[in-house]
């Protein structure tokens, strides 16, 4: 009978990676970043463990996305009282605040519950190319999954 095989924790060295979004299309790069997020591009991946590694994404106010969603992407949420309706279109959320873009699309993409709120924690996003994260001595990320 085959077994499923468990990783233990001082197994699992993590790595950060560095993302550059200059040019990159929002919806292919955050599958790349919730890929590695997960530990689905490592050989040690069990679904119900953070296997992951750190990301770090530089440049995010310089993404891009395709066709008409700059006006017609809306995100949406409720307070739960009368009148609490709020929406707001990609392209205002962009000049605002263009982390929150990346970390929402990389967030629906992750498990729900406390073990994707565990991974969405090594997510780290900068709108320009400067960030303090010289110690963990971050791979620049150019290959494919």
């Amino acid at each position: 009978m085959q077994k499923t095989y468990i990783p233990a924790k001082t197994e699992l060295k993590r790595k950060w990676y560095l993302f550059d979004a200059k040019g990159e299309i929002l919806g292919r790069l955050a599958t790349r970043i919730a890929t590695i997020l997960r530990g689905k591009h490592r050989p040690l991946f069990t679904p119900h463990m953070d296997t992951g590694d750190g990301v770090i994404v530089i440049n995010a106010s310089q993404i891009k996305v395709t066709r008409e969603k700059l006006q017609n992407k809306f995100y949406r949420k409720h307070s739960g009282y009368p009148g609490g309706f709020k929406e707001i279109n990609l392209k205002t959320l962009l000049k605002k605040n263009p982390s929150l873009v990346i970390r929402l699309a990389v967030k629906r993409m992750l498990p729900s519950g406390p073990l994707g709120r565990r991974m969405l924690k090594k997510l780290k996003i900068y709108k320009d190319d400067k960030h303090p994260h010289q110690s963990q001595k971050p791979i620049l990320w150019g290959g494919k999954i």
